[in-house]
Order: structure tokens, then C-alpha cells, then sequence
């Protein structure tokens, strides 16, 4: 994974058990007219649910759909990912495989099926399934050799999964030529990730970070990707300029407001902001795998608090972190001082 809060899909399958998303590139599929009566109005609204958060009444109105026209590839997808952000794997992998057997030159439905296949492999710790993850994501690129998002997650298993289910570092440096070929700005956050995952060279990936901000991209993901960078790295002043840029190219996505919280915690500045940002970003959004959590966004605010000497409301917000992702380590941690009180 490239970054924790931009939760782009790691594949450190089974030895790392870490796979989970970060940041996405949406598109719609080319989809092949499909036999059967007219469902694109349910598949329509489905969509509008999907990107509202409502996942559950999505999949209620695709199932309707599928009622109607059981051979939909576009309705299996979409199925396959509202079950996806559900993180119902199972049901994420039968739907999706009904897309691809329905529509099998469709790259980007080989691309989730590899997704849905990585998180179910994870839950499970199956080498088997582990190693399908990297056929499809090498169909998708054959089927489509411009899918950038593709290739980018074929990186990332190459660089993350054990050599066993099929991590090779050199097939994904040959990702990061074959994406900076098709994109200058992707390219250099491929060479960036394959630098501190592959290398170990922070150096050489503050660099290629560096190279996306004087690119000025017109999408706002790549600066999430940078900003994300300068988190870990813990160099606000550089993540506050990354995020004013960011601002520059969409000030209203609300992923913006989230990280400009991040960095007044980190910098001990405008508490009350902070705070105001976090429960805005928690309130106004929903839970999607491709931006930060809103267990992420818990666990700063227990931050905060923690900083004030709130420790109640700390301990609080840790609780509410862990109950929506029990794999916070940080959380835990924090509130296990917490209710062990001072020495």
C-alpha cells in the first residue's frame, strides 16, 4: 500500500496481511449490450446510491435488476463492488466472477474481480486465491494496456506479495515504465512507491513527490498521494503546501478538509479547526475504500483530545476507531495507556 489514509489495495497477501485500498481511478466500463430487458435506470440509481454511501440500497436495487436481466455484466459489477465496500468478500467475488464470465474482454472487471479476490484472500489466507489476484490483474492490463489503475495495482502486488503467490520486483518495475510511458504524474508516484517499497530510497521518492506537485496535476488524487507521503514523514510544512495545492485543484472534495485537520494535529495549531474539520469530514462522508477512513478520522480526534488532556474524549474516539477497524494498532495502543491511567 502506498499510504495508510489513501488506502490504495497493498496485496501483502498472507505474510503481510495488509491488502486494502488507497486511492482509486474512476471510470465507467465500456459494456457490451447484454441480452434481455432494459435495467439501465435501476443500474442508474444504483450507482447514485453507491457513490452516496448507501451500499445496502444499492444492492437491493441491483438484485431487482439481476432479477430482471440475469445476464447484466455492468449489474454483477456493481454488485461486486457495493459488496466490495461492505467488505463482504464472498459475495463480492460471485458477483464479480459472473461480470467477467459475462463480459470477459472488459478489463476493468478483471481489475475488481482481483480486488475482491485480494480481500477475500486476506480474510481467508489463501495462497490459492492469493495468486489468482495477480491473473487478473495481468488480464486487465493485456485487455486494456492504458488502464493506469491497473497497472498500478499490479505494481503493488508485485512489490508487497510474498515471491510464493507471485511478488517480483523486477515485473513491478516494469509497471512503472510502462505507466510513466502512458502518464508523466502517474508515473513519477509509480516510481515513487517502487522506491521506498522496493528500495528503501525515502530520498528518491520525496523527489518523484516533488516532481508531482511542480506538475501541477489538474486531479486532485495525486496531491493526496504526496500529501499522504509527507504525513508519514512527519514534514507538515511540505504536507500543508501539498495541501493548499491540492485545494487549488478541487476545494471542495472533502478528502482536503480531512488532511488539513491531520496536519494542524500534527502541528499543535488550531485546535478548535481541527477539530471542526474532523467531525465535518466524518458527518459529511461516507465509508469508501478508496479514502481515508472514518476510523482514521477517529483516531485523530482522539489525538486531538489526548493533546488537550481530554482523556475521556480520547479513549472515547479510540473505542469508536477500533469498532469500525479493529486492526488500528495505533488506537489500541493509545487507549490501552489510556485506561491503564498514569503510572
Amino acid at each position: 500500500m502506498r499510504t495508510a489514509d489513501t488506502r490504495r489495495p497493498a496485496w501483502n497477501t498472507l505474510a503481510l496481511l495488509g491488502i486494502w485500498l488507497f486511492l482509486a481511478f474512476p471510470f465507467r466500463p465500456t459494456i457490451a449490450a447484454p441480452a434481455g430487458l432494459d435495467i439501465s435506470g435501476l443500474i442508474q440509481a444504483a450507482e447514485h446510491d453507491f457513490n452516496s454511501g448507501n451500499y445496502p440500497v444499492a444492492i437491493s436495487t441491483l438484485e431487482s435488476a439481476v432479477a430482471q436481466n440475469a445476464v447484466s455484466a455492468e449489474a454483477h459489477y456493481w454488485l461486486g463492488r457495493s459488496y466490495y465496500e461492505l467488505r463482504d468478500f464472498d459475495n463480492a467475488v460471485v458477483h464479480a466472477e459472473k461480470s467477467v464470465a459475462l463480459d470477459a474482454r472488459n478489463s476493468l472487471y478483471h481489475q475488481w474481480l482481483a480486488r475482491a479476490y485480494g480481500g477475500k484472500a486476506d480474510r481467508d489466507k489463501s495462497f490459492f486465491l492469493a495468486k489468482k489476484v495477480k491473473k487478473e490483474l495481468e488480464d486487465a492490463v493485456r485487455l486494456n494496456p492504458s488502464n493506469i489503475p491497473a497497472r498500478s495495482d499490479l505494481e503493488d502486488f508485485c512489490l508487497s506479495a510474498p515471491w510464493i503467490v507471485g511478488g517480483n520486483k523486477d515485473e513491478a518495475h516494469d509497471q512503472v515504465d510502462a505507466i510513466s510511458a502512458l502518464d508523466a504524474v502517474e508515473g513519477h508516484l509509480a516510481r515513487a512507491s517502487f522506491d521506498l517499497q522496493a528500495l528503501k530510497k525515502t530520498d528518491a521518492a520525496e523527489s518523484e513527490y516533488r516532481q508531482v506537485l511542480a506538475a501541477r496535476p489538474s486531479r486532485v488524487e495525486p496531491y493526496l498521494e504526496v500529501i499522504a507521503f509527507f504525513q508519514k514523514e512527519n514534514k507538515v510544512a511540505d504536507m500543508s503546501a501539498a495541501i493548499e495545492a491540492a485545494a487549488q485543484s478541487n476545494p471542495k472534495d472533502p478528502r482536503i478538509t480531512y488532511f488539513r485537520a491531520v496536519a494542524l494535529v500534527l502541528s499543535g495549531t488550531e485546535p478548535a479547526h481541527a477539530e471542526e474539520y474532523l467531525k465535518s469530514y466524518i458527518a459529511s462522508t461516507p465509508e469508501r475504500s478508496d479514502w481515508p477512513s472514518h476510523a482514521a478520522a477517529r483516531e485523530w480526534l482522539g489525538r486531538l483530545y489526548e493533546t488537550q488532556g481530554k482523556q475521556a474524549e480520547a479513549a472515547e474516539q479510540y473505542r469508536a476507531s477500533l469498532q469500525i477497524d479493529p486492526s488500528r494498532k495505533e488506537a489500541r495502543t493509545q487507549l490501552e495507556k489510556l485506561e491503564k491511567g498514569p503510572n
